[in-house]
């Protein structure tokens, strides 16, 4: 049989070009899974939540010609600035602003309505990080009993330490309880706050651990705290703090033991008058210390070493202590965030060095905002004022006995809302819906009250815009109250010096949104955002479940 060499090569060269062709395809096919597989691994090595406790948005730009390259501006100019990120529901309170960053939701879900409240069904005031099953750590003192037990929702701590198996480590640090053990979650390693007084110490609780790591031990024994016991001066001259207003005026509160609320405060000399060591909340240093945990909290705890992301919670609280003592145009604040700074640019220098540049993830917003002080508002002509709760109080208690014979239908009010006695209701023989309107229509005559609504109206309506949209939001039916009320602008219950907040008004509800690090576009919007778009967008990154109640949506244009 005589064979055709020609034609038999061709028909090899065929067999053998189908073949590449086969093996090309599939190589491509596994190297297309492989970086599809890497898509979904690299994760960011940690992830660093920081809140900014009572941070309004204008900081950012007011101070912006005061602060470093390494702090603020190297997250607004490396990152991603959302600029017109706002609260959407009211009350913007420390434990429910905390919450809501980490929850992706609301007070409506999440279930922490107020740093306190009145309990309807204990019928007692309950704090919100208060647990009286667990124990302190740390500390002896029986005001020190902390867990997240009242958060009814997980938090992106909560995911990832589901997602990775509990693998993935989770720790809160702040000045404030609840600014630590919120955040942290249900699951997390640890929360660890400041105890002042005359301990000067972080602590935790036995929701947590039982004794505190050495490393805790050793940073609670190295006299840290009291390295900040000195003396409060400007950072820079005071001459050149053009950003806010005079340091020596009517408006701000000040230190006991020293006659004026201006510089220099020399802490330790006012330390004894001064609940000890809580001084240091009160002064930017309280901000330096929680920055030095944290970095023994990364270089101890081995944060971000392995391919199992950690997320480490930090809250910085001094601001808000400083804000409510000398309000929001003091010469102290401008120094205060100056001195954040400086804190923020060296805890991202160790982050550079002990986790790796570009092997971390970034976000900082604030937990609310604040409310220029209304005495200084009047001073300049803008409409603002005081509430007088006593003779509120005293017009409601005589419209009760007039219109029901008794006060006792009514069994609280507090946090601008009214709870009623249900017992007492049936027991008259009253519709609870007729008496809710009653008080509403009662309650919107009175002196700076502006709005007033029934739990009937929050509960029945769907409501998408204005301050009824943001009550609602804040609206939870099982723990919230009967009657709601809202303030005239700029009108607090509080002295006349220093800040508060509270209020859905843009003062309070504008807050920074900067987003930094690995996975994040560089960039900038105007687009409206809301807290509750923070736990998506995290998740998002991680490619973890959103928190089991989130509402929010994820920022798709912040990621890379």
């Amino acid at each position: 049989m005589q064979i055709d060499f020609n034609s038999l090569m061709k028909k090899v060269a065929l067999i053998f070009s189908f073949c590449f062709v086969v093996f090309s395809c599939n190589k491509g096919d596994r190297d297309s899974q492989s970086s599809n597989s890497d898509k979904y691994t690299d994760n960011p090595k940690l992830v660093v939540g920081i809140v900014v406790d009572q941070m309004r948005y204008d900081y950012l730009t007011r101070f912006y010609s005061k602060f470093g390259d390494g702090g603020f501006k190297r997250m607004m100019r490396d990152g991603f600035n959302c600029k017109n990120n706002h609260f959407n529901y009211v009350p913007t309170y420390t434990g429910p602003g905390h919450a809501s960053i980490y929850t992706g939701t609301t007070p409506k879900y999440h279930g922490i309505i107020a740093n306190d409240w009145y309990d309807k069904v204990a019928k007692k005031f309950v704090y919100c990080a208060a647990d009286d099953s667990v124990l302190a750590v740390g500390s002896d003192s029986e005001l020190e009993r902390m867990s997240p037990h009242r958060l009814l929702t997980t938090t992106i701590t909560d995911e990832n330490r589901l997602f990775t198996q509990m693998r993935g480590k989770s720790i809160g640090i702040s000045i404030k309880d609840r600014g630590a053990v919120l955040p942290a979650g249900h699951t997390a390693n640890a929360a660890y706050w400041f105890r002042g007084k005359d301990e000067g110490n972080f602590i935790s609780s036995t929701y947590y651990m039982e004794e505190l790591p050495q490393w805790v031990v050793d940073f609670n024994a190295s006299e840290t705290a009291e390295s900040y016991l000195k003396v409060w001066d400007t950072f820079y001259d005071i001459s050149t703090y053009t950003e806010s207003g005079t340091d020596l005026n009517n408006f701000e509160g000040g230190f006991k033991g020293k006659e004026t609320a201006a510089f220099p405060y020399d802490l330790n000399a006012l330390k004894d008058q001064n609940e000890g060591f809580d001084i240091v909340k009160y002064s930017p240093f309280g901000n330096s210390i929680v920055a030095d945990f944290a970095i023994a909290a990364v270089e101890n705890e081995q944060l971000g070493q392995d391919d199992d992301t950690d997320i480490l919670t930090v809250s910085f609280s001094s601001t808000d202590y400083i804000g409510h003592n000398f309000g929001v145009n003091s010469k102290e604040i401008e120094d205060t965030y100056i001195r954040l700074d400086n804190d923020l640019e060296r805890f991202f220098k160790f982050l550079d060095s002990q986790v790796g540049k570009g092997e971390y993830t970034v976000f900082l917003t604030a937990d609310h905002g604040a409310v220029e002080v209304p005495s200084y508002l009047q001073s300049v002509k803008v409409p603002a004022g005081y509430l007088d709760f006593d003779t509120r109080r005293k017009q409601f208690r005589a419209f009760l006995e007039q219109t029901y014979g008794t006060t006792e239908i009514v069994e609280n009010v507090s946090n601008n809302q009214v709870f009623l006695n249900k017992e007492k209701l049936e027991e008259l023989n009253l519709n609870l819906q007729d008496v809710e309107q009653a008080f509403v229509n009662e309650l919107i005559t009175y002196t700076n009250i502006a709005k007033a609504y029934t739990s009937t109206t929050m509960s029945s309506n769907n409501f998408t815009t204005g301050i009824e949209s943001l009550l609602q939001n804040g609206y939870n039916q099982k723990r919230s109250g009967d009657v709601i009320v809202v303030n005239d602008i700029a009108h607090i219950p509080y002295g006349r010096t220093g800040s508060t907040h509270g209020s859905g008004l843009n003062y309070d509800t504008h807050v920074p949104l900067l987003f930094f690090g690995k996975g994040i576009k560089q960039g900038e919007t105007l687009q409206k955002t809301v807290i509750p778009d923070i736990a998506p967008t995290i998740s998002a990154l991680l490619g973890i479940s959103y928190p089991n109640g989130a509402t929010g949506k994820p920022l798709e244009f912040v990621l890379d």
